[in-house]
């Protein structure tokens, strides 16, 4: 199966959630929007697909998107999801919950509009991001830390709370020194031990100032 991912070049945002699923199971992928004419590519085909927005992915004549639906899509035809049903609606229920907790990061440094410039919401976003490493923030790791407990069987989730770990400690390197989540510091090394090579390759887009998970300084207090 040729599988094709859509996502904007330039930041990992919810691309890379699929872009890590495809690199641990060592599955060859075309990052389109990457190549030459990517983006125009890209956007020929959410118009003809009615894609609401990237990413998306082309696997044979089937067009799916939104990131939860695709690594659902994807889990068990990568070895990354188990053959029940009834644990893989499981598992979906946990990505649509780091979904969730995805959009809080997000909303520290654009809490009025998404539309507007990080620098036209200052004071609304230190206060968002005081709130959400003071209460949230403590919240969702609580609860990711009980499931890795009992979750025994590696999928898709561990790789996106990787990701979630790797980016939180890009933006709150000063919140995230105190963080006490052994269970979710053990998952993070050991996918960045089998992700080493995609992590040290140009394939990994660097953490920036323009993707979902962004170091602004004043609000890592």
């Amino acid at each position: 199966m040729a599988y094709e991912l859509y996502y904007w070049p330039g930041i990992q945002g919810r691309g890379e959630f699929i872009r890590l699923a495809f690199e641990y199971s060592k599955t060859p992928y075309t990052d389109v929007a990457r190549q030459p004419a990517g983006m125009k590519k890209m956007f020929s085909l959410m118009k003809r697909e009615r894609v609401f927005a990237p990413p998306f992915l082309r696997s044979g004549k089937e067009v799916i998107f939104q990131t939860a639906n695709i690594l659902h899509y994807l889990g068990p035809r990568l070895g990354l999801a188990p053959k029940s049903e009834a644990r893989r609606l499981r598992l979906h229920q946990l990505q649509l919950t780091i979904t969730d907790w995805l959009v809080e990061v997000h909303d520290c440094h654009h809490p009025v509009g998404v539309m507007l410039y990080y620098e036209d919401q200052k004071p609304e976003s230190k206060r968002r991001a005081a709130s959400f490493t003071k209460e949230r923030l403590p919240k969702f790791l609580r609860y990711f830390e009980g499931i890795l407990r009992k979750e025994k069987q590696f999928s898709y989730v561990n790789l996106s709370l990787f990701q979630m770990m790797e980016g939180l400690d890009y933006a709150f390197p000063r919140a995230m020194a105190k963080v006490r989540a052994p269970a979710l510091r053990a998952n993070q090394e050991r996918v960045k031990e089998r992700l080493a090579d995609y992590l040290a390759s140009p394939r990994r887009i660097p953490f920036n100032t323009q993707g979902i998970f962004r170091h602004y300084p004043e609000l890592d207090r």
